[in-house]
């Protein structure tokens, strides 16, 4: 490629980050939606509509389809393309939509990346830190350096070590910051991680916390939002909770993130999204059981988490 046409192809990069950074500026609450099954194991599309809706009606503004909470790692090639066309079409353009793409297989995930910046309609890509491989810091650089290099479209990291053993340090979270196709972060360590990329990094890079237990803090100390498992289930309370600390009613931020706790605690009592699901088949929205190796809740799991949550 001529230096003028790789010129051309990174200003195209440059301005459709832009546009998708544009877009999550106005989320502040991304909720990352659970996959629906029916009792055969199949995708329950017909039960999007309704939960979907609710998630908006209820401060949702922005989805991540095919993320950890949607059981990614269960899904086909072709149930995922399927959920990215039947969520485009009851969403509307209404929030941006944000793909899960990542794998522990760097070339699966520049392929994918590739087809799903084809397949259009999102405002960015979430790349998980790959599982299992356990890689070294450099080699987590190359990876997501390789997928944001793919295609033009955005790439959101997704730095999660209690899913994936491996994790990216701040130090190289900050260097692939300055990547121009890289546009944001979820976090899902702790308050220093969190302060110290808050601190660092440039001002157009987005941070999330992925904790929902995180969500007052991060906000507090200067992050965009969360992208949220409990948003399914209190979205309402996010919202109050970051419109008080816009208002500087800290005190008041601070007493709805208190009695949020304990039911982000029971929403994650087992490995996640079981509990979430429990509780949104309890409410009527019909998500389903889970793909194994993930099982539901019992009965007696389902009624205590159900009795802390709503």
């Amino acid at each position: 490629m001529s230096p003028q046409n790789l010129n051309e192809v990174l200003a195209y990069e440059k301005k459709r980050a832009i546009m998708s950074l544009e877009q999550l500026k106005n989320a502040q609450i991304i909720t990352a939606l659970v996959t629906p099954f029916k009792a055969n194991g199949e995708i329950n599309f017909e039960v999007l509509p309704k939960l979907i809706e609710h998630l908006l009606a209820h401060h949702t503004q922005g989805i991540v389809l095919a993320g950890t909470t949607g059981e990614s790692p269960t899904l086909t090639h072709d149930e995922e393309l399927e959920l990215f066309r039947v969520v485009q079409e009851i969403v509307a353009g209404r929030v941006p939509l944000i793909a899960g793409i990542g794998t522990n297989d760097t070339r699966d995930s520049v392929i994918f990346t590739q087809e799903v910046a084809d397949f259009g309609g999102f405002a960015a890509g979430l790349a998980v830190v790959p599982y299992y491989n356990k890689p070294s810091q450099e080699g987590l650089f190359q990876h997501f350096t390789a997928i944001a290099d793919a295609s033009d479209l955005p790439i959101v990291l997704y730095n999660v070590p209690g899913r994936t053993v491996a994790q990216l340090i701040p130090e190289t979270s900050l260097r692939l910051a300055q990547h121009p196709n890289i546009i944001a972060i979820k976090e899902c360590t702790g308050v220093e991680n969190l302060t110290y990329l808050i601190e660092q990094a440039p001002e157009d890079f987005l941070i999330y916390t992925g904790e929902d237990g995180l969500a007052f803090h991060a906000k507090a100390l200067g992050a965009h939002g969360v992208i949220s498992v409990a948003a399914h289930t209190n979205g309402d309370d996010f919202y109050e909770m970051f419109e008080q600390l816009e208002k500087g009613e800290i005190k008041a931020s601070a007493r709805i993130q208190r009695q949020l706790l304990p039911k982000i605690d029971a929403l994650f009592s087992l490995p996640s999204p079981a509990p979430v699901k429990a509780v949104l088949n309890h409410q009527g929205f019909e998500v389903g059981p889970l793909r194994l190796p993930l099982v539901a809740a019992t009965s007696e799991e389902a009624s205590r988490i159900i009795e802390i949550v709503i």
